[in-house]
């Protein structure tokens, strides 16, 4: 089994194609953008894997269209609410509906467990960040640039499919190099 997380695939949400979106999605239909989620999600993920997805399912679709969408998607899914889940919230979950989540996940080639605090909306606290507690977060769709310890993992981010731990943590130990450079320019700027 492997875990995924997901953010903001908002099936059936035409908005999602507007210019007035910071980033519109490159479809020519919701209906393309619908089925690309769908078979990205699909070649990533078996029936046996876990899938959290972390807020706003669908949107501005009926619930019959949230649902269909829902039953082709492979895995055991959880919603950790986002704030357009007037028809996320109607479906069967396997692992439940939560406001937040704090779990740890170690997968199968994973060399030890790596604590998550997901919320649909970005933190600049949370439980456990001292300790090392990764924050995995939605709702921005690409506009909060990631930090060391922190991500966005809507579809908008990640090439509209689900992302694995090891890959979060790949693009994090980036952002923590890059973090550490800039750090070291500025104290060897200070001390010239």
């Amino acid at each position: 089994m492997t875990t995924y997380v997901i953010s903001d695939t908002h099936f059936g949400h035409a908005g999602m194609l507007s210019e007035r979106m910071g980033r519109p999605r490159p479809f020519g239909s919701v209906e393309e953008m619908d089925e690309h989620v769908v078979s990205a999600w699909n070649n990533r993920v078996t029936r046996n894997d876990r899938v959290i997805h972390i807020g706003d399912f669908a949107y501005g679709c009926s619930l019959a269209h949230a649902r269909s969408i829902f039953d082709r998607l492979a895995g055991h899914k959880t919603l950790v609410r986002g704030n357009h889940e007037q028809r996320g919230e109607r479906l069967p979950w396997q692992g439940g509906i939560h406001d937040v989540m704090r779990v740890s996940i170690q997968d199968r080639g994973m060399p030890e467990p790596v604590d998550l605090w997901l919320s649909h909306y970005a933190h600049l606290s949370w439980p456990d960040l001292h300790r090392g507690r990764i924050h995995l977060f939605g709702h921005s769709h690409g506009a909060i640039p990631p930090t060391a310890r922190a991500c966005d993992v809507g579809v908008d981010c990640w090439r509209f499919r689900p992302v694995t731990v090891p890959e979060i943590q790949e693009l994090l130990a980036d952002v923590a190099a890059r973090e550490a450079g800039t750090a070291a320019v500025v104290e060897m700027a200070e001390a010239a």
